[in-house]
């Protein structure tokens, strides 16, 4: 009996020293969270580079026990498709943006109100206090969460047709909008003709002259490749674009306390990880996208088109609500 018990014990421990590290990692990761966004993969993708840094951080913070997978290039599916899925529990976490999260929440229009904010300062001052808080807390009733705000930076104006200038350079001009009426209605106002049309269609539909462009950010613009099918970017900083790293609640819920715990904090330090790695990459991509050919102009005087979109901010306000608004507003004015 003796004989038998010590061959076994011989074989397991050969065993587990053929299966080595293998069989240590299946042990130490005890959760896999998969993370979904609809962009590209790229080192300086704003989505990615915050999928990347949350993976980075949960992973070193729960020593292994959580495992992170990723999947870009709307491999999840597109943002509706991955809100819904979150709501169901049938995917885990996504990078989002709020033009998205608004047709659940309403009051996520906020951060997609044309020229509300100068800066990006300003603008994480918003999400970062109190109105952000107030934000992150209406979703949890629509079976999400929001762990914390990255960004895509500002959105301008692309297109084959003319440099925009003033509103009178975009009459005619068709651009691919958010499905989002907050972002028809601003493209409409300023008299351009707004096409909303799903992200994975976007590149091919300019290829191919179904629509003259697009609004984006600057960085999304060039990691996508946009430079080799659109001619003019016209800086308009339009709408900061603000992206919200979230998590499917009943997945949240199922983790235990202490790496729930850990999940919001990797997520807190992905968020500034990202913001400071965007706001870096975007000192540099105008450069980068003049090389590649496109012809980039300045618009010098933004009055005009904070006029044309006023009355989008009385529309909004009864669905943002006044309290929010005014809120943004003013901590927005008391950042230079």
């Amino acid at each position: 009996m003796k004989r038998m018990l010590k061959s076994w014990l011989l074989a397991a421990a050969v065993g587990i020293g053929a299966s080595g590290l293998t069989a240590a990692a299946a042990l130490a990761a005890d959760h896999t969270l998969k993370v979904g966004w609809t962009t590209g993969d790229s080192a300086n993708d704003p989505y990615a580079i915050g999928a990347r840094a949350f993976k980075e951080e949960v992973e070193r913070r729960s020593d292994g026990r959580i495992e992170v997978h990723l999947f870009p290039n709307r491999a999840l599916g597109d943002e509706k498709a991955m809100l819904e899925g979150m709501r169901l529990g049938t995917v885990d976490m996504a990078v989002m943006s709020s033009a998205v999260n608004s047709q659940v929440v309403p009051e996520f229009a906020l951060t997609d109100l044309p020229f509300l904010f100068a800066n990006e300062k300003q603008a994480r001052a918003v999400l970062d206090g109190p109105v952000g808080a107030a934000l992150a807390e209406k979703v949890k009733d629509k079976g999400l969460m929001v762990l914390s705000y990255m960004e895509g930076g500002f959105r301008n104006l692309v297109n084959n047709v003319r440099p925009i200038n003033t509103p009178a350079d975009m009459a005619g001009v068709k651009f691919r909008v958010i499905q989002s009426p907050i972002y028809i209605e601003m493209v409409e106002s300023l008299g351009g003709n707004a096409v909303p049309m799903a992200w994975g269609e976007v590149y091919t539909a300019v290829q191919q002259g179904t629509i003259d462009g697009l609004e984006a950010p600057p960085s999304v613009i060039e990691q996508n490749k946009f430079a080799e099918v659109v001619k003019y970017l016209s800086m308009s900083n339009h709408t900061y674009s603000a992206l919200e790293f979230m998590i499917s609640k009943r997945r949240f819920d199922a983790l235990p306390e202490d790496l729930r715990a850990i999940v919001q904090e990797a997520a807190t330090a992905a968020g500034e990880t990202q913001r400071q790695r965007s706001y870096e990459i975007g000192q540099d991509v105008l450069a980068v996208l003049e090389r590649q050919g496109m012809t980039i102009n300045t618009i010098d005087d933004l009055k005009p088109f904070q006029e044309a979109v006023a009355p989008i901010y009385e529309k909004y306000r009864g669905i943002v609500g006044s309290d929010l608004l005014d809120a943004a507003l003013e901590t927005a004015a008391s950042v230079e």
